[in-house]
C-alpha cells in the first residue's frame, strides 16, 4: 500500500507478537478512535471558551459589564444579558448535539468485536482493546476496525488472503496479500501461542476487510497511528465567506459606533460647559462628576451602550436558526432520497449552507463517486465480427428503450442470473460451434487470476483482483465456458457442460509497463498454447503479419467502442512447440532465481514469447456510471462550475470515464496529457500546452473575442477560446505542485474546461485543493466516497461524502452526504442557491432595520442635551429584535425563493450571482446602511416636526416625551414590516402569520404595558398609565405614522421598479417568462373550451403556423432545455415594461400559437 508521511517522524517500530509487556514499554498509541471534542467535564468551559472567541460574543459580554456600572448605564442589565444567554445556550445545545453523534459513532467503531489471542486462548475483545503485537483471527467478510495488520497465515492455500478496501478507496474489488512462508503454516492456536516472532517495521500495511475464511494477523499500528487516520488530515474549522465578511463588518460597525460615541460625547462636554452649568441648581451633575470633560467621558460609554444595537446579538441567533432550517430542508428532501439504499441526504453541519450557493470548483473522486464500480461486459469483436449492438426490424441500431428482452441463458445451469447481454447472435454462434467464438471465451475463462468459491452445488462466487477480470470471466461463464476451480498447477473449466482440466504452465502477470497478461496452458490433448489479453496499443504490434486484414477490422471496432467510452482489451493466442517451451521454461526458471536484475530478465523472456500471436478479437467493458452523472456534469458546467477529477486510477481508465461522463468530448480542441518524469519535462509540457492555447486564442481574437480579452480577467489564459482538457499523472503532479511551478500548473489547468489527475495519492488530492484555494480565492467542494478522499474532503471549503456500500469514512469526515453523485446538482443549484439568496436577503434587511432603529437615538442626542436619554422605553429596546421583528425576517430567511426549484435547475446561470458574491458584499452592506440611516432621519424628524405645533382634540399640547416615543416606535414597526413585505419574494402562510402576528403582538404588548392593571402590579416599572391609548387615539398621530411610512417606502418602491424596467436580473426575467407562460396556458385552455362549443375544426390546421420537421431534423430541440436558457440574458436597452406592452398587444395574434409568445419572451 505504500509508506505514509508520518513514517518520517517514527523511523522504525519494534513489535513482538504475544508480548504485551514488551510492547507496552514503547508506549504505542491505543486502538481507541476519538473524533469527539468534549466530555461531560470539559464541555462547559471549552464550549464557552470557543464561543467567546467570537468577536461579537466578547463584545456583548463587555457591554454587559458596562451596564452594571450605574454611572454610565441608561438601560437595565437585562436588555443585554437575556439575548446573550439565549445565544450562548442555543449554540451550546447545537454543539452538544453534534458532539453526541460523534461520541455515538466512535463508540460504534470502538466496540466492534474481534478475536484476540491472549494467553494462548482466543477471546472476544472490542477493537479498542487491541494492543500492538496482538494476534487477531478474522472470519470471512469481517470488518477490520482502526488497525494496520500484518498477515501471518490463512486457511487458504499458499497463505493467500483477499482484501476488500472499500473503506479506504471506495473500490469493491479484491486485493491479494500473501503470508511469508515462515509463518504461512501457523494455523493452529497452540502454534500461534508459542509464536514470539519480532518485527522491525518500517512499512505500514493496511487491510480493511478480510475476505478469506481465517486469516491471522498481528496488530502493528493501532488507532491514530494507522495509515487511514494518518492520511485523514487535521480537522479544520470551516467558515463561510459570509461569516468572514460579517466579522469584518462587525469591526467596521464597532468603529462607526465609537465614532458616534465620540461625537455625542464631545457634544455632551460642550453642552455641559456652555449650557449645563446654568442649570446646576435643579440638574446637578452626578456624584463624582466635577467637570464637563469627565461628563463627556461618561457620556461616551453611555452612548456605546445605547447604540450597541447596530450590531444586535440576535443577529447571530437568527443566522444559526436559519442555517438549521436550511439543513433540515436538505435532510427532508425526498428528491435526494435513494430508495434502493434507503439513504437520505444528510447535512452533517449547519454552518456551510449558504457556501453551497457559491461553489466554483468541484474536486471529485472517480471510483464509487462518478462510477458504480460495476463492470459490465457490453460488446465484443470476434474474428472481425462485432457483437453487442441490437438491431431493430429495419436493421437499424435499436435505442435503449427499444431493446428486446435480454439473451436467455437458461440452457446453462451455472450461468450468473445477474448477467445480461442483448445480442442473441453471439449465443447462437456459441451453439452453432463457431470455433473462433469458442476460442474467444476459452481464453476469457483461462487467462486471469480470479479465485472461485463454490458455496453450494452450482453456486459460484468469483473473487477478482479487478472488476474488469470479474466481468470477463462472468461473461465466459454465461456463454458456456465456466471457470470452476484452480490449483497452483491446474485450471478446471466446464466447456458447454463438459469438465476440462488444463495444466497451468506459467502466468505472465500484468503490470503497468507490460499492460498485458498471458497464461501458458496444456490442454488434455497435450497442445501447449499461450493466451494473452492486453491494451490494444501493446498487443496489436505483437501480432503475426498474416493478421493485417483482421487487425484493420478489429481496430475499427476498437475505435467505435472507445468512442462510446468503453474499456477495451485485445485478445490473442499462440501455439508453442514442446521443444521451444521446454527451453523457454528452463530459461524462465533461471531468470526467476537470478539474484540481480531479476525483473529485467523476466521481462525479456515474456517479451520473447509474446510475439507473432494470432488475433482472436477484442472485448468492450462498460464501467457503469452512476445514474445521471453526465447530465449532472453538463448542468454544473453550464452553471460555470469547473469539475476536476482526482483519482488513484491509471490514466487510461480515468480518461475513459472522462469520455463516458462527457467531461471529455471529441469536440474539444485538444486534450493535453502531462506525463513527464522530471521537473524539466513537466515544465516543458505545461509550457507547450499554454502556448497552443494562446496561439488558438490569438487567431480568434481578430473577431468578437477581443472584447472578452479586455474584460476584467485575472489571467489572460482564462479568456482562452475553445475547449481544452488537461490530464496529468501522479508523478508529474508531484513536480507540478512544487513551489516554483504550482502557479504555472494552476494557470494551465484553470484555462481548461476539464482536468483529470491520475494516480494521485490522498495527500496530492489535498494539495491540489489547497492550491486552488490559495490562488483562486474561490469556493471549493470536494466529493468522494473512500477514506483516501478524507484529506481532500477536509481541505476543501465544503466536503461531500457519498454514502452507501463503499464505506463510511468519507461520510464521517464530510459536511454533507448522500448516496448518488447526481444529487449534487440539486444540493448546489436548489438548496445552495436558495440558502445563499435567503442569507443575503436576511442580512441586508437585518442591518437595515437595526440602523433604522438605532440611529434615531443619535439624532435625538442633539435635542436632549447629549444626556444619553433613549427615545424608546427600555422594554421596546429589549423586545424589538427578540419579538417585534425577529419572526418575519426568520420566515424570509428560511422560506424565501426567487424562482421555483424547477426553474433553478432549468436555468443554471441563476447560480452565477453567488459565485460572483453579488447579493451581499461591502457595497450592498453600505446600501443597506444608507437606507437605514435615511429611514431613521425621517423616522425622527417627521414626528418631531409634527409634534412641535400639534395639539390634541381637546386643544392641549400633543408633544410630550412618551407620546413622541410611542409614535416613533409605532412608525418604526410598521415601516420595517412593510419593508420586509416588499423584500419577501415567496409568500407562505407562515410569512403572513409572522408579519401580521408581529404587528399584533406589538400593539398587544404596547397597550398591556400602559394598562392600569399592570401599573397596579408593578407601579415602579410601568408608570405611564394609558399613554399608548391616548396617543394612538389622536388622528394626527396616525396621519404622522402614515406620512412617515409613505416617505420611507416610496423611494424604495420607485428604485426597484426602475431597476426592474431598465436593468432586470436574470431571475426577474425568468419570473416574468413563467408568468407569461402561465397566462398563455390559461388562454389556450379557454380557447380549446370555446372551440368545443362552436363548430368542429381541424386541430392540426388551427394550431400549426409552421411545422417542426426542420427543427427536429436539425437536432436543436434534442438538447437540454437549459442549454438555450443558460446563456440567455436580457438586453440592457430593452425595457421590461415595453416587453410587457408588446406582449399584451400581440396576444390576439399569438393566441393560436401558444409557443410563439414564449419564444419571443426568451429573446428579451
Amino acid at each position: 500500500m505504500g509508506v505514509t508521511e508520518h513514517c518520517v517522524a517514527e523511523e522504525e517500530r519494534r513489535v513482538r507478537a504475544n508480548a504485551r509487556e514488551y510492547n507496552e514499554k514503547f508506549q504505542y498509541a491505543s486502538n481507541c478512535i476519538k473524533t469527539s471534542k468534549y466530555n461531560i467535564v470539559t464541555f462547559l468551559p471549552v464550549n464557552l471558551f470557543e464561543q467567546f472567541q467570537e468577536v461579537a460574543n466578547t463584545y456583548f459580554l463587555f457591554l454587559l459589564i458596562l451596564q452594571l456600572i450605574p454611572q454610565i448605564s441608561s438601560l437595565s442589565w437585562f436588555t443585554t444579558i437575556v439575548p446573550l444567554v439565549l445565544v450562548l445556550t442555543i449554540t451550546a445545545v447545537k454543539d452538544a448535539t453534534d458532539d453526541y453523534f460523534r461520541h455515538k459513532s466512535d463508540n460504534q467503531v470502538n466496540n466492534r468485536q474481534s478475536q484476540v489471542l491472549i494467553s494462548g486462548v482466543l477471546r472476544q475483545e472490542p477493537w479498542m482493546n487491541v494492543r500492538v503485537g496482538d494476534i487477531i483471527k478474522l472470519e470471512n467478510n469481517q470488518f477490520v476496525a482502526q488497525a494496520d495488520l500484518l498477515l501471518l497465515s490463512s486457511s487458504e492455500p499458499h497463505g493467500l488472503c483477499y482484501i476488500e478496501t472499500a473503506e479506504l478507496d471506495g473500490e469493491t474489488n479484491m486485493k491479494v496479500r500473501q503470508a511469508i512462508p515462515v509463518t504461512a503454516e501457523l494455523g493452529d492456536t497452540s502454534q500461534l501461542a508459542c509464536f514470539d516472532g519480532g518485527l522491525k517495521q518500517q512499512l505500514l500495511l493496511c487491510c480493511t476487510e478480510g475476505r478469506e475464511r481465517h486469516p491471522l494477523m498481528p496488530s502493528c499500528f493501532p488507532g491514530p497511528d494507522t495509515k487511514l487516520m494518518q492520511n485523514s488530515g487535521r480537522t479544520k474549522f470551516k467558515r463561510t465567506s459570509i461569516d468572514r465578511l460579517m466579522n469584518t463588518l462587525v469591526l467596521w460597525i464597532f468603529g462607526f459606533l465609537v465614532c458616534m460615541g465620540v461625537i455625542l460625547a464631545i457634544g455632551n462636554a460642550i453642552w455641559e460647559h456652555e449650557v449645563g452649568v446654568c442649570f446646576q441648581i435643579y440638574l446637578p451633575w452626578d456624584e463624582g462628576v466635577h467637570s464637563a470633560f469627565f461628563s463627556g467621558f461618561l457620556s461616551f460609554w453611555s452612548y456605546i451602550i445605547i447604540l450597541n444595537t447596530v450590531v444586535p446579538i440576535s443577529l447571530y441567533v437568527s443566522v444559526e436558526v436559519i442555517r438549521l432550517g436550511h439543513s433540515y430542508f436538505i435532510n427532508w428532501d425526498k428528491k435526494m432520497y435513494c430508495a434502493k439504499r434507503r439513504t437520505p441526504a444528510e447535512a452533517r453541519t449547519t454552518t456551510l449552507n449558504e457556501e453551497l450557493g457559491q461553489v466554483e470548483y468541484i474536486f471529485s473522486d472517480k471510483t464509487g463517486t462518478l462510477t458504480q464500480n460495476i463492470m459490465v461486459f457490453s460488446k465484443c469483436s470476434v474474428n472481425g465480427h462485432s457483437y453487442g449492438d441490437v438491431q431493430d426490424m429495419l436493421g437499424h441500431k435499436a435505442e435503449l428503450g427499444e431493446r428486446p428482452e435480454p439473451v436467455d441463458f437458461s440452457f446453462n445451469p451455472l450461468a450468473d442470473p445477474r448477467f445480461q447481454f442483448w445480442d442473441p447472435s453471439l449465443l447462437e454462434a456459441v451453439k452453432l460451434g463457431d470455433l473462433h467464438v469458442h476460442e474467444f471465451f476459452r481464453l476469457l475463462s483461462l487467462c486471469h487470476t480470479v479465485m472461485s468459491e463454490e458455496k453450494s452445488e452450482g453456486e459460484l462466487l468469483y473473487k477478482a483482483q479487478s472488476p474488469d477480470e470479474g466481468a470477463l470471466v462472468t461473461a465466459a461463464r454465461n456463454f458456456g465456458f465456466v471457470f470452476r476451480s484452480r490449483t497452483p498447477k491446474t485450471i478446471t473449466v466446464h466447456e458447454l457442460g463438459q469438465a476440462i482440466t488444463y495444466q497451468l504452465l506459467a502466468i505472465l502477470d500484468f503490470n503497468n509497463i507490460r499492460k498485458r497478461m498471458s497464461v501458458i496452458v496444456r490442454s488434455p490433448e497435450g497442445r501447449i498454447r499461450l493466451y494473452c489479453k492486453g491494451a490494444d496499443t501493446i498487443l496489436l504490434e505483437r501480432l503475426h503479419h498474416i493478421n493485417q486484414d483482421l487487425t484493420s477490422t478489429t481496430t475499427d471496432h476498437l475505435n467505435e467502442y472507445a468512442g462510446e467510452g468503453l474499456r477495451t482489451l485485445v485478445l490473442a493466442y499462440k501455439d508453442l512447440e514442446e521443444s521451444y517451451y521446454k527451453d523457454w521454461s528452463e530459461r524462465l526458471h533461471r531468470a526467476g532465481s537470478a539474484s540481480e536484475a531479476r525483473e529485467d530478465h523476466l521481462a525479456r523472456l515474456y517479451d520473447e514469447v509474446e510475439h507473432d500471436m494470432m488475433l482472436l478479437g477484442a472485448t468492450a467493458i462498460e464501467d457503469k456510471l452512476q445514474q445521471g452523472v453526465p447530465e449532472t456534469i453538463a448542468i454544473l458546467t453550464l452553471a460555470n462550475i469547473k469539475i476536476w477529477v482526482l483519482t488513484g486510477d491509471k490514466q487510461e481508465t480515468a480518461v475513459n470515464i472522462g469520455y463516458s461522463c462527457k467531461m471529455l468530448t471529441d469536440d474539444m480542441a485538444e486534450v493535453f496529457v502531462v506525463t513527464g518524469h522530471t521537473v524539466l519535462e513537466v515544465r516543458e509540457e505545461l509550457r507547450k500546452a499554454r502556448e497552443k492555447m494562446m496561439d488558438a486564442s490569438r487567431s480568434v481574437c481578430n473577431g468578437f473575442y477581443q472584447e472578452k480579452l479586455s474584460s476584467k480577467l485575472t489571467s489572460v489564459l482564462e479568456a482562452i477560446a475553445g475547449e481544452y482538457a488537461l490530464v496529468i499523472n501522479g508523478h508529474s503532479l508531484a513536480h507540478a505542485l512544487e513551489a516554483d511551478m504550482e502557479v504555472e500548473f494552476l494557470e494551465t489547468a484553470c484555462a481548461c474546461k476539464a482536468v483529470i489527475c491520475c494516480r494521485v495519492t490522498p495527500l496530492q488530492k489535498a494539495q491540489v485543493v489547497e492550491l486552488v484555494k490559495k490562488y483562486k480565492k474561490a469556493v471549493t467542494l470536494a466529493i468522494g466516497d473512500g477514506a483516501n478522499d478524507v484529506s481532500m474532503i477536509k481541505t476543501a471549503h465544503i466536503g461531500v461524502g457519498i454514502s452507501g456500500q463503499e464505506g463510511i469514512q468519507a461520510v464521517l469526515a464530510s459536511d454533507y452526504s448522500f448516496s448518488q453523485f447526481k444529487f449534487l446538482q440539486r444540493l448546489l443549484l436548489v438548496h445552495g442557491r436558495w440558502s445563499y439568496l435567503r442569507m443575503c436577503k436576511f442580512l441586508c434587511y437585518f442591518f437595515y432595520k437595526n440602523f433604522a432603529f438605532t440611529m434615531v437615538h443619535f439624532w435625538f442626542g442633539f435635542f436632549c442635551g447629549f444626556s444619553a436619554q433613549t427615545v424608546y422605553d427600555q422594554y421596546f429596546i429589549t423586545l424589538y429584535n427578540i419579538v417585534y421583528t425577529s419572526l418575519p425576517v426568520l420566515a424570509m430567511g428560511v422560506f424565501d425563493q426567487d424562482v421555483p426549484e424547477q426553474r433553478s435547475m432549468e436555468y443554471p446561470k441563476l447560480y452565477e450571482p453567488g459565485q460572483l458574491n453579488l447579493l451581499f458584499n461591502k457595497r450592498e452592506f453600505f446600501i443597506c446602511i444608507a437606507q437605514g440611516i435615511y429611514t431613521s432621519i425621517l423616522m425622527f424628524f417627521i414626528p418631531y416636526g409634527v409634534f412641535a405645533d400639534a395639539t390634541r382634540d381637546d386643544g392641549a399640547q400633543l408633544a410630550d416625551y412618551q407620546s413622541f416615543a410611542v409614535t416613533v416606535a409605532t412608525s418604526l414597526v410598521i415601516v420595517v414590516s412593510v419593508q420586509i413585505g416588499l423584500d419577501t419574494g415567496f409568500w407562505t402562510a407562515i410569512n403572513h402569520f409572522f408579519i401580521w402576528g408581529s404587528l399584533a403582538a406589538y400593539f398587544t404588548i404596547l397597550f398591556t404595558m400602559h394598562s392600569d392593571s399592570l401599573f397596579r402590579m408593578f407601579p415602579n416599572q410601568f408608570r405611564f398609565v394609558g399613554n399608548a391609548q391616548n396617543t394612538l387615539a389622536q388622528p394626527t398621530v396616525w396621519l404622522t405614522i402614515a406620512l412617515t411610512t409613505v416617505v420611507c417606502i416610496m423611494p424604495v418602491v420607485a428604485f426597484r421598479f426602475l431597476k426592474l424596467d431598465l436593468k432586470p436580473e436574470l431571475s426577474d426575467t425568468v419570473r416574468y417568462t413563467q408568468l407569461v407562460r402561465k397566462k398563455q396556458k390559461t388562454q389556450h385552455r379557454c380557447m380549446r373550451h370555446a372551440g368545443r362549443v362552436g363548430s368542429r375544426r381541424s386541430g392540426y390546421a388551427f394550431s400549426h403556423q409552421e411545422g417542426f420537421g426542420e427543427l427536429i431534423m436539425s437536432g436543436k430541440n434534442m438538447r437540454l432545455s437549459s442549454l438555450a436558457l443558460s446563456s440567455f440574458a436580457p438586453r440592457p436597452n430593452t425595457s421590461w415594461i415595453e416587453t410587457l406592452r408588446k406582449k399584451k398587444g400581440c396576444e390576439g395574434s399569438s393566441a393560436g400559437s401558444p409557443s410563439g409568445a414564449a419564444d419571443k419572451t426568451l429573446k428579451v
